[in-house]
């Protein structure tokens, strides 16, 4: 299919998409299709009425290895959206030690803002070539005048910023509260001394140039300008890559930690590290090749060209109107009604608090405030010891579109290794093709690992598709082994080759066991 923008993309196209990854799970498919679909819809709406149409969260019902962590990410993917894989046993209930429910929120507009961030460097990558090419030029020509200008305005060695841990401090809570640690720092701002010459002190020492000078010195910027020339040509040429050369190179600054129960310093956290990036960061010097060095300045450079404010501006809008969190173990703090005791009372605690999120919430960030209420949440589960009632009744009520994927048979299996663009044996095949070995899987060995998977997946714990990967490193482990020595080589997949590997270890219920 024509790559189309998402605003002309169907269900069906979305659906047809999912195809090319995702074996079965129609429903499923339709579902999200329908939900990427509205959400496209809200956008062309007016702004008044736009605010008041909620997203309509799915909540996936299936064993584990069927599919609901690929459906959600594939569906990221072809809305380009801001996604995030979350699982529900991470989050406590405030004033338990874990993390808290918020900072899926901080860690989705993390991934915004990279997204955006990568995006708007690859716009000014050209730009930022140019750059990085000039600034390598100054380096291998250490007497050229942009070095010499750049130079001037550096500050002293000395004038660092300095972020000193002072110690560690601790205080405790006499109303059975929390306590709380952390590091206390001094921070230093650092002094910029630059040597500046008078504009009239310029002019002056230009008037007292006898013309001898002045033209020896255009003779001389002549001479430097052709020998750049000529750089220039011998480093796109890539006669330079192995040469060394000296680059001060941006170091992160260490922060000191802090840890309190319940996790409430990340945004301390955060904040501490925005003022290190407000002074720059250190600058190390460092000997490195021109292939590295240009790597470098690439990304210094396009640093520069993007507009910091902009890319926040943006990636906060991406992830308020298109981003997708996907809660996967969403059974696992579900309640059951007949049990009762303290950690279901921390499992029912950790759903109330995701329940504000889910129903549209205001989050700070190190890059503003985020509001969830149009994120569009898909929550995952086998749901084989519990069942969704056992979910709080308002948590319920933020999902009303629920949809029950299929366990896979052989029919499925046989399709996944054959049909999807990353199939299991299309990546076999890659993979071996490096070390010069060719390998043929027939049709009728497909077939009977195929009917290994799902006889293994009956006899033991079903684990879905991934036990197609179990069952593929055991039949290719002494190809994968003797690959270097055995090239090159063709060697084809045959029944005989899948029984005599499998069969024996499938029929030993306790080596199977172990092994598959």
């Amino acid at each position: 299919m024509k790559k189309k923008n998402l605003d002309e993309l169907t269900p069906q196209e979305i659906v047809a998409e999912l195809d090319k990854y995702i074996v079965g799970q129609e429903k499923a498919k339709r579902a999200v299709a329908v939900a990427l679909r509205n959400r496209i819809r809200r956008l062309k709406l007016d702004p008044e009425i736009r605010e008041d149409i909620a997203p309509k969260n799915i909540l996936m019902i299936g064993p584990t290895g069927v599919g609901k962590t690929e459906i959600a990410r594939r569906l990221a993917k072809l809305a380009g959206s801001p996604f995030l894989k979350v699982e529900a046993t991470k989050y406590t209930e405030v004033g338990y030690v874990g993390r808290d429910v918020e900072s899926m929120v901080r860690d989705l507009m993390a991934a915004g803002y990279q997204m955006v961030k990568q995006e708007m460097q690859e716009s000014v990558k050209a730009d930022a070539d140019k750059r990085a090419e000039e600034a390598l030029l100054d380096l291998l020509l250490p007497g050229s005048g942009a070095k010499k200008r750049r130079d001037k305005d550096k500050p002293e060695p000395n004038a660092k910023p300095v972020i000193t841990p002072m110690g560690a401090f601790s205080i405790n809570n006499d109303s059975n509260g929390p306590s709380m640690m952390g590091t206390a720092i001094q921070v230093g701002i650092p002094i910029v001394r630059k040597k500046a010459r008078s504009k009239e002190a310029a002019e002056q020492t230009e008037k007292e140039l006898t013309e001898e000078e002045k033209a020896a010195a255009a003779a001389e910027k002549v001479r430097l300008d052709s020998t750049r020339e000529k750089f220039r040509a011998m480093l796109r040429e890539g006669k330079f890559e192995d040469k060394k050369v000296e680059l001060a190179v941006s170091q992160e600054i260490p922060m000191p930690s802090f840890s309190m129960m319940g996790g409430g310093f990340e945004e301390i956290e955060s904040s501490l590290s925005g003022i290190a990036g407000l002074f720059g960061g250190n600058k190390k010097r460092k000997v490195l090749t021109v292939k590295r060095a240009r790597e470098i300045l690439i990304n210094e450079e396009a640093e520069k060209l993007i507009d910091a404010d902009r890319v926040t501006e943006e990636a906060r809008r991406r992830v308020q109107e298109t981003g997708i969190i996907f809660i996967d173990e969403i059974d696992k703090v579900a309640v059951k009604g007949d049990r009762g005791g303290g950690h279901d009372v921390s499992r029912e605690g950790v759903q109330r608090d995701i329940l504000p999120i889910i129903e549209g919430a205001t989050v700070n960030t190190k890059w503003g405030s985020v509001d969830t209420s149009h994120v569009l949440f898909i929550a995952a589960g086998a749901f084989n010891i519990s069942k969704p009632s056992d979910l709080i009744p308002e948590l319920q009520g933020r999902f009303p579109l629920r949809v029950e994927l299929e366990s896979l048979g052989k029919e499925e299996f046989l399709r996944i290794l054959t049909e999807p663009k990353n199939s299991l044996t299309k990546q076999y095949i890659d993979l071996l093709a490096t070390e010069e070995v060719e390998l043929e899987f027939t049709p009728e060995a497909i077939d009977r690992l195929a009917a290994f998977a799902a006889d293994v997946n009956a006899r033991l714990e079903n684990i879905g598709a991934r036990r197609l990967h179990t069952i593929m490193e055991t039949l290719l482990e002494k190809i994968s082994f003797d690959a270097p020595d055995i090239s090159p080589a063709k060697i084809a997949i045959t029944p005989e080759f899948v029984d005599e590997r499998l069969t024996d270890i499938t029929q030993d219920q306790d080596l199977g066991r172990y092994i598959l």
